[in-house]
């Protein structure tokens, strides 16, 4: 075996990628999603905004994932809005709770070793105090933008293990 093998292989998934339409999908952990789309069953969308898969029926979802020894996930780079108010309603409506299920996903190379889903409700009851809390801080930092990770301990307590290899 030699890096060339791999530049084969990456190059062929390059002409899959294109004739499906799903542009760099080593781009964004794109091929993560892809893999967990893969997995579910769910198709995955041809922009890199908005949902990360589609499920069979058409319902939208979101996809995180993680190489960490535990799982966990990470919801970053949230737009900052003028109030609390506002910015609860954005992240409800526009950006998090749009999405019925969150899947999140623990890899080891390409090989998800477990995966658990939560119904949109629970991850707003676990984000929202979170972000709360940091929203009156958000001009101190030099990227204001929200961001919250959720633990290993939540997503077991509140999730459904969907696999575990």
């Amino acid at each position: 075996m030699n890096l060339n093998e791999i530049k084969y292989h990456l190059n062929e998934i390059d002409k899959l990628t294109a004739a499906m339409d799903l542009g760099d999908i080593f781009s964004y952990s794109k091929v993560k999603e892809v893999l967990m789309a893969a997995e579910l069953g769910h198709t995955v969308p041809k922009n890199y905004s908005g949902a990360d898969g589609i499920m069979p029926d058409g319902t939208p979802v979101e996809y995180k994932s993680t190489i960490g020894k535990k799982i966990s996930a990470t919801y970053n780079g949230i737009s900052v809005q003028d109030t609390w108010e506002e910015q609860e309603k954005y992240i409800i409506e526009e950006k998090i709770g749009k999405y019925p299920y969150h899947y999140y996903a623990r890899f080891e190379g390409t090989k998800i070793v477990e995966m658990y889903v939560l119904d949109a409700k629970d991850v707003m009851d676990i984000l929202l105090p979170k972000l709360k809390k940091s929203y009156g801080s958000t001009l101190k930092r030099k990227d204001p933008r929200l961001g919250v990770t959720i633990s290993e301990k939540i997503i077991k307590q509140y999730g459904r293990l969907v696999l575990a290899r």
